[in-house]
């Protein structure tokens, strides 16, 4: 997984921020956080989905292609309650909020309409967990 991430990671950079292959023309973003256990620094690539009106604002899905248990980054990022972002050519901090109930499921359904794959993976966790969603918000 490192390897794949690292690739897309350097193509994101070298593109000012598009990734081709199975991300053509998908929005994406490059967070940065701290390993709340190992405190390292990492970056992780993820698909959004803008906020509709404010540009400040995107929401990211820890879906982890539908396995079982939430990616990493998840705890993370929901632990700091902070990040950084890289969006294009942009580099800026943001707040981490977690959605709940009506709000997560409304965000969580418009990405399962853009993009297809985001459905499938809550039909592979359905019974064993709701895939989170985090909305970042530019400080």
């Amino acid at each position: 997984m490192n390897d794949w991430n690292a690739k897309i990671i350097d193509e994101f950079r070298a593109n000012d921020g598009q990734v081709g292959g199975p991300f053509t023309g998908a929005p994406m973003v490059l967070v940065h956080h701290r390993g709340r256990k190992t405190g390292r620094e990492l970056v992780s690539p993820m698909m959004y989905l803008p906020h509709e009106s404010d540009d400040g604002v995107i929401y990211v899905f820890a879906s982890k292609a539908g396995a079982p248990e939430n990616p990493s980054w998840y705890y993370n990022l929901v632990s700091a309650g902070e990040a950084t972002v890289e969006r294009g050519t942009e580099n800026y901090p943001v707040r981490v909020r977690e959605l709940a109930g009506e709000e997560r499921d409304r965000r969580f359904n418009e990405q399962a309409g853009r993009y297809p794959g985001f459905a499938e993976y809550e039909a592979k966790t359905a019974g064993i967990r709701t895939i989170p969603v985090l909305e970042l918000t530019a400080v």
